[in-house]
C-alpha cells in the first residue's frame, strides 16, 4: 500500500518554496506558465486508462531514445499512459521543476541529475521513494552499482533512482592509434599509468595527425574543465567536502597537482591550448587528434562520423582509480496530495523503463540497473561494453545545495580557473580564489 505522503515541514510555505526555489537555481527565471516547454506524447486514451505526466530535460539522441521507452512502458503498461514535457537543460529546466513543486503543479515523475537532489530532497521539493515497494518490482540495491544507489539518497530516504551514469571517459582514434604505435595486440589502446606515459601516448599521436594527440574543450564551459579536474582530483585520492555553514574540505596539493597537468596537456602540442567543446569534438571526428576527453553521450557523434574508433575509462594516471560522472534519475516531485493508484503506476512505468533500458545504452549510457549490463546483448555494444567498468569508479559532485550539474558551483569554477588553464596562471591562488566562492555560498543557509 502507498503510504501517505509526509507531514508538511514546520514554517515551510509556498512562499518559502518559491523564493527558496528560485535562489537555489541561481538564475533570472519568469513566474509563471510553462513557455518554451514542449509536450510529447499522445492524449490520454478512453476506457479509464490513467494519466501520468513526465517531465524530463532530455532532447536530441537522448530524446528520441527516451520516446522510444516511455511507448515501451505504455505498451506494457496498459492500465497508464505517460506523456512527456520536456524542457530545456539547465536552469530554465531545474527552475520550472522546482516551481512546479512548491506550487501544486508538479508531474507526477520526473528526471533529474542525481547530481541535483542535495539542493532538492532537504527542502521538501520532492517526495521519497519506498524502497520496499522499488524492491517488489525488482529494483533492488543490489542491482545498482554502490555509488549509484548513494547518490539517490538524501539523509535516511532515497529521493532518486538512477536510469544511467555517465561518466567521462576518453575516446581514441584507433587508425591513429595503431599508425602511432600505440594501439596494443588486443586492438585496445595501451596501458597508461602516469601523466608521462599519457603525454609520450599524445605526442606520439599529434606526430600521425599532425595537429594534436588529444582534443578536449573547456573555453566558457565550466562542466568540461570540472569533469577534467575532478577525475585527476580523486586519481590523486583527495576529498572535497562542502559543509553548509562551514568551509570548504580539500587538499591543495592535490587540487595543484591536477590543474598543473591539465596545464602541460594544452601545450599546443598534445592538446591544444584552447578549445571549446564543440572545436574538440570537431577536431576528434575529422582525425585531427588521436584522443577525445568526453562524456558517454558523445559516442552517438563519433559513431555517426564513420571514423575508427573505441573508448576507454579514463586511465589511471595518479594511482586510484577514478572517473567524474553524474546520473539522470527518476524523481518525485513533491505532490500536495499523493493519489495512491498514479503513484503505484510511477513505480510501474519506472521499472519498466529500467528493465528496457539496454536501448538506452545505445546512446551511449552505462544503464543503472545492472541486469542490463550483465545481459549478452550488452556485452556485444561497442564500444559501450568496453567502458563499463567505469561505474565501479563514479564521483559525484561533492553535495550542495548550490553543486551539480549545470549549477552555479561549475560556473564559479570556470570563473576562476579558467585562466589556470588558458594563460597558466598560478594554480595554487587560482583555486584559492574558486574556494573563496564556495566558502561564501556556504556561509549562507540552503534556500529552503
Amino acid at each position: 500500500m502507498t503510504p501517505p505522503p509526509p507531514p508538511s515541514r514546520p514554517g515551510l510555505s509556498r512562499r518559502n518554496l518559491l523564493v527558496g526555489g528560485a535562489a537555489l537555481l541561481g538564475g533570472a527565471f519568469a513566474v509563471g506558465g510553462l513557455a518554451g516547454c514542449s509536450t510529447v506524447g499522445g492524449a490520454t486514451g478512453a476506457g479509464g486508462v490513467a494519466p501520468l505526466d513526465f517531465w524530463h530535460l532530455l532532447s536530441g539522441g537522448d530524446g528520441v531514445k527516451m520516446s522510444t521507452l516511455v511507448d515501451q512502458a505504455n505498451a506494457e503498461n496498459p492500465e497508464f499512459h505517460a506523456t512527456q514535457t520536456v524542457l530545456a537543460w539547465g536552469t530554465p529546466y531545474y527552475t520550472k521543476l522546482a516551481m512546479a513543486s512548491a506550487g501544486g503543479r508538479a508531474p507526477d515523475v520526473a528526471i533529474m541529475h542525481a547530481s541535483r537532489v542535495p539542493g532538492y530532497a532537504p527542502g521538501g521539493l520532492l517526495d521519497p521513494w519506498d524502497v520496499e515497494k522499488l524492491a517488489s518490482y525488482g529494483l533492488r540495491e543490489a542491482d545498482f552499482p554502490p555509488a549509484v544507489w548513494q547518490a539517490g539518497f538524501s539523509g535516511e530516504e532515497l529521493y532518486s533512482i538512477a536510469l544511467d551514469s555517465h561518466p567521462f571517459i576518453l575516446l581514441y582514434n584507433t587508425d591513429i592509434a595503431e599508425r602511432a604505435g600505440v594501439l596494443g595486440d588486443d586492438g585496445r589502446l595501451v596501458e597508461i599509468t602516469s601523466p608521462e606515459r599519457f603525454l609520450e601516448v599524445a605526442n606520439a599521436m599529434q606526430e600521425v595527425t599532425g595537429k594534436h594527440g588529444a582534443s578536449w574543450g573547456y573555453l566558457n564551459d565550466g562542466a568540461q574543465l570540472w569533469r577534467m579536474f575532478y577525475t585527476f582530483y580523486k586519481q590523486l585520492g583527495a576529498e572535497m567536502v562542502l559543509r553548509e555553514g562551514g568551509t570548504v574540505e580539500y587538499d591543495e596539493a592535490a587540487a595543484v597537482t591536477a590543474l598543473e597537468f591539465m596545464q602541460r596537456l594544452t601545450d599546443g602540442t598534445a592538446m591544444a591550448t584552447a578549445s571549446d567543446i564543440q572545436s574538440g569534438i570537431a577536431e576528434f571526428v575529422s582525425g585531427e587528434s588521436g584522443m577525445l576527453f568526453t562524456g558517454v553521450w558523445e559516442v552517438p557523434s563519433a559513431q555517426n562520423a564513420g571514423i575508427p574508433f573505441d573508448a576507454s575509462i579514463i586511465p589511471t594516471l595518479f594511482g586510484t582509480p577514478a572517473v567524474y560522472a553524474d546520473s539522470h534519475a527518476f524523481v518525485l516531485p513533491r505532490q500536495s496530495t499523493v493519489d495512491a493508484t498514479t503513484r503505484e503506476d510511477v513505480y510501474k512505468m519506472v521499472s519498466t523503463i529500467l528493465k528496457d533500458s539496454i536501448s538506452w545504452a545505445e546512446a551511449g549510457h552505462i544503464p543503472a540497473y545492472r541486469p542490463v549490463v550483465d545481459s549478452s546483448a550488452y556485452a556485444e555494444l561497442r564500444p559501450q561494453a568496453n567502458y563499463a567498468e567505469a561505474a565501479d569508479y563514479l564521483n559525484y559532485d561533492p553535495p550542495a545545495w548550490f553543486s551539480g550539474s549545470g549549477s552555479d558551483f561549475q560556473t564559479y569554477f570556470l570563473d576562476t580557473v579558467q585562466s589556470v588553464v588558458l594563460a597558466k596562471d598560478d594554480a595554487a591562488a587560482g583555486m584559492r580564489a574558486f574556494v573563496d566562492r564556495v566558502n561564501t555560498q556556504l556561509s549562507r543557509p540552503a534556500p529552503v
